[in-house]
């Protein structure tokens, strides 16, 4: 089983910077959407739980035991990938493992290079939040995870929500901040929360500036709210010090959206002849 150390990682991410191309992390759930990113020139692969729910035609949801489910997805998605790295969403505050090193270590074994904290408690709200914060398991669990995973020389991305978050995340040692602005808009079961993409930026910049005023070389990719298109990535580039793009909606629920529905729509309006 091909695995990627986050050395390696971190210099092929480095190398696309370099030569002026943007990173891209695409959120695959199923093997089919996997190969097809990595053809489209994925550089890495995300894969969490909830993609399930938005393969099921759901809105993105959190659905049952998420690190088992996350665990079980590693098989299908090496099956027919094995060039890209593979990073699993980790779910810190799950209260069935609380031993954050025998999770990450199932994580590796399983066949992920690099680890992730989604679910993330970050983007709930801060009534749960402050609750789960309550008994030890808040965010804190997410800092503790990509602290660990650090330790252990494994490749990290954290999503976090907020400046204050950003600094926790880039002092534990995340290779990569990606500031999460929101759930992802459009498509049949996108969130529409009104959100401009210059808001979005803004939020980016205040987040991206928290996290490098600790680390100088943290990388800084972007994710969700009015992020959801190529466009859209392509101003937030301008506009910002990211330099790549973690897609979930955005690859694996949107395009396979619009391409479903036009293929049945085309296939619809072909008329039978009138002497048939």
């Amino acid at each position: 089983m091909l695995m990627f150390k986050r050395t390696e990682i971190l210099s092929r991410v480095r190398q696309q910077i370099d030569q002026g191309k943007a990173v891209l992390a695409a959120g695959s759930s199923c093997g089919l959407v996997a190969k097809c990113a990595v053809l489209g020139g994925a550089d890495m692969l995300v894969v969490y739980s909830t993609g399930l729910s938005r393969l099921m035609g759901l809105p993105t949801s959190r659905i049952g035991d998420s690190n088992a489910r996350t665990l079980n997805l590693a098989a299908e998605i090496r099956n027919v990938v094995s060039s890209v790295p593979v990073i699993g969403g980790v779910e810190a505050w799950d209260p069935l493992r609380l031993d954050l090193v025998a999770l990450l270590d199932k994580f590796w074994a399983a066949g992920f290079s690099g680890v992730i904290n989604y679910p993330t408690i970050s983007t709930m709200g801060e009534k749960w939040r402050d609750r789960r914060g309550r008994v030890g398991l808040g965010f804190e669990r997410e800092f503790e995870m990509i602290a660990t995973a650090r330790k252990r020389n494994i490749f990290s991305l954290a999503y976090v929500a907020s400046p204050e978050d950003a600094k926790a995340m880039a002092s534990a040692g995340a290779d990569c901040i990606v500031p999460h602005v929101g759930a992802t808009r459009g498509g049949l079961v996108g969130h529409d929360e009104g959100q401009s993409i210059q808001e979005a930026i803004r939020r980016i910049n205040d987040i991206n500036a928290a996290a490098r005023s600790i680390r100088s070389d943290v990388i800084l990719l972007c994710h969700g709210g009015a992020i959801a298109e190529p466009q859209d990535t392509a101003e937030v580039y301008r506009s910002t010090q990211c330099v790549g793009f973690v897609g979930a909606s955005s690859i694996e629920r949107i395009p396979i959206e619009q391409a479903v529905k036009t293929a049945a729509q085309e296939f619809k309006a072909v008329s039978l002849p009138r002497n048939h």
